[in-house]
């Protein structure tokens, strides 16, 4: 094992934490908010610490293995989500416990959008602006954004690409170099947030709030700057524009690259796991909205097609913004918003969830043995589209169907056991594992009521779902840290 590729590595990635907290400070200025001293002091402590960091590995240069890169992606992924909660912890405004902190940036970070603070409409400006900018940060990813800006660092780009990126498949490259292939994925996200912003702002929103839910949108981290969620708003317009960049962030971001790339909108009609996603959620709207028409003269036709294709978009791409109590819905509607966050969105998208094509090819997988049981000596493929899954590929998916399953139970269990009522416990370990965000029970308005214990499992599921669970679980296996 590298450590000393992996320190600098880490160093450097510590030096930019200490510079994202320049635009909330400079917020913090402009509204004259109080809490610009909590974004400089933590800008110089973690300067401070990666310098000491890396300074003294400045010169050294090693090509790091596979291994490395997973090592460095947990790493920077732990290191990055506990400085993160500096500036929330050392505030005056709110006032918030180490633990609540770290669990409030690994939840920006990750992109969960759980949250233990109430309140939050009055909070400073530059604090809500920090709170977005830690899921659009996280939204892409803290090794991407360093593969993309930081092409000094020579040392194996393609191993951090492959550890930190989300999908099965991850051994393609959209360019050449990784280097180009971070950038080009920066650029369309920072044009999908660019054209996320100016959308809202047309359609009512201040200039700030804008922003900060352009950020939250196409990252599909679903923190907000209103207790309320995108109900304080009572827009249909604005809902409309959160659905449709929710849906496009949903999709794998090759498409967008490959569509913008050949100008056509070809690569997008020939994808199997996105007709398999647009299925999906809209079979989730359908149930919703219906549920909602049965349930009685509370909701309308349109407040149904409204708030169950809302809600239905929201939690199938995992996002988790919120315009109806949806927790409090009749008919299990609440159970089938949680188990949409299962499937999630695309492979190669910002969204959570096991991803779209994993569950497309469980589905395949399981009516293949279907059919063996009828002609045991046929010879059935597995295909996405027209396109023979490699055995390989089906091994992994279902590797990874039962690491994810085995460790929701296991959380949910260790979760239970703090105490908490079942109803909770389970659904907020898939809304923090899935990076949905919202949960049931106890934990539908806000996490505030959970246990410092319970908050760390749930820290610790937040990141096992980010980082899709054989990056960080590979390294409690013995066999990972053997020469």
């Amino acid at each position: 094992m590298r450590f000393v590729a992996i320190q600098r590595i880490v160093g450097v990635l510590l030096v930019l934490s200490s510079l994202t907290m320049v635009p909330p400070a400079l917020v913090s200025i402009f509204f004259r908010d109080g809490s610009l001293i909590a974004f400089v002091d933590s800008a110089v402590l973690l300067a401070g610490i990666g310098a000491l960091a890396w300074w003294p590995v400045r010169n050294t240069r090693h090509e790091l293995r596979l291994r490395d890169g997973f090592l460095v992606v947990a790493t920077s992924w732990l290191v990055v989500g506990l400085c993160g909660a500096l500036p929330l912890y050392v505030s005056q405004d709110p006032v918030l416990t180490m633990t609540d902190a770290v669990f409030e940036s690994m939840s920006g970070l990750t992109t969960t959008g759980a949250t233990v603070l109430t309140g939050i409409d009055d909070l400073p400006p530059a604090i809500l602006y920090y709170r977005q900018q830690l899921q659009w940060i996280g939204g892409m990813g803290i090794i991407v954004l360093a593969v993309a800006i930081l092409p000094m660092l020579k040392i194996g780009g393609m191993q951090l690409y492959r550890a930190e990126t989300p999908g099965p498949m991850k051994d393609s490259k959209l360019t050449p170099r990784i280097t180009e292939t971070a950038k080009a994925l920066w650029y369309i996200y920072l044009g999908l947030t660019s054209m996320c912003a100016f959308s809202y702002w047309v359609a009512g929103m201040s200039l700030f709030d804008a922003v900060t839910h352009a950020f939250s949108t196409v990252s599909i981290g679903g923190f907000s700057t209103h207790d309320l969620s995108l109900a304080w708003f009572d827009s249909g317009l604005i809902e409309g524009v959160a659905a449709v960049f929710m849906l496009l962030a949903g999709i794998n971001f090759a498409l967008h690259f490959m569509a913008w790339k050949q100008a056509s909108k070809v690569p997008y009609l020939g994808d199997p796991e996105l007709k398999a996603y647009f299925g999906i959620l809209l079979v989730v709207c359908l149930v919703c909205t219906l549920a909602l028409l049965l349930n009685g003269p509370h909701y309308g036709l349109f407040d149904a097609i409204r708030y169950g294709f809302f809600q239905g978009i929201s939690a199938g791409t995992t996002t988790g913004f919120t315009t109806d109590a949806f927790y409090l819905w009749p008919a299990g509607l609440p159970l089938v918003l949680i188990l949409a966050s299962f499937v999630g969105g695309c492979a190669g998208s910002t969204g959570g969830g096991m991803k779209v094509i994993r569950v497309v090819l469980l589905y395949k997988q399981g009516m293949r043995e279907i059919r063996r049981l009828i002609h045991p000596s046929a010879h059935f493929p597995v295909k996405m589209g027209d396109k023979s899954m490699h055995n390989r590929v089906i091994e992994s998916v279902w590797g990874f169907f039962a690491l994810y399953i085995a460790c929701f139970g296991i959380m949910s269990m260790l979760l239970a056991l703090s105490g908490i009522d079942l109803l909770t416990a389970v659904s907020a370990v898939a809304a923090c594992l899935n990076n949905l965000g919202p949960a049931l029970g106890e934990a539908g308005p806000h996490y505030g009521s959970v246990s410092d214990f319970g908050k760390w499992i749930l820290t610790f599921a937040m990141l096992l779902g980010r980082l899709e669970v054989f990056t960080l679980l590979v390294l409690f296996t013995p066999t990972f840290w053997k020469d």
